[in-house]
């Protein structure tokens, strides 16, 4: 019985291990600077390295122009834009002003939706990240009943 005690042992450790790997390799991509940052500006410079972006008309934002409800605002972003490598939502008066970023895998069709919090009525910037640059495109959205706080 030893011997199977000790396999088992082993096993546990190793799958242990495998189970480990991907949860250190999600926390070395996790930009937590940005999604910590409270100005918009400092959210965009520590994801991209810049605060500006340039407006794009390839860039197409779809969001609600009133929000009945802020815990809820529905948002969509895809852009005919070529190369793109993440796609990020970015409200300017929340408390953390990046909502959501997603990496975008060489080859995959940039188009996602999601569901956002914002606290009040505010600018959502959906910017988007190619190899030539990073782009933008911006929408005000009233809120009536916040979601962050409010």
């Amino acid at each position: 019985m030893q011997i199977g005690r000790r396999l088992f042992l082993q096993g546990s450790v190793a799958a242990a291990a495998l189970l480990a790997i991907p949860r250190a390799l999600l926390a070395a991509a996790w930009p937590e600077k940005a999604f910590g940052a409270e100005a918009a500006a400092k959210a965009m410079t520590e994801l991209f390295g810049t605060d500006q972006a340039a407006p794009s008309t390839a860039i197409s934002l779809t969001a609600p122009e009133i929000a009945e409800n802020g815990a809820v605002v529905p948002i969509s972003v895809e852009t005919t834009l070529e190369n793109v490598r993440s796609v990020s939502i970015v409200v300017e008066k929340n408390p953390r002003p990046l909502a959501v970023t997603f990496d975008i895998p060489p080859g995959t069709l940039p188009d996602v939706a999601c569901r956002i919090k914002m606290g009040q009525t505010s600018p959502v910037t959906a910017v988007v990240q190619t190899d030539s640059g990073v782009y933008s495109a911006s929408k005000e959205v009233k809120v009536t009943i916040g979601g962050c706080g409010g």
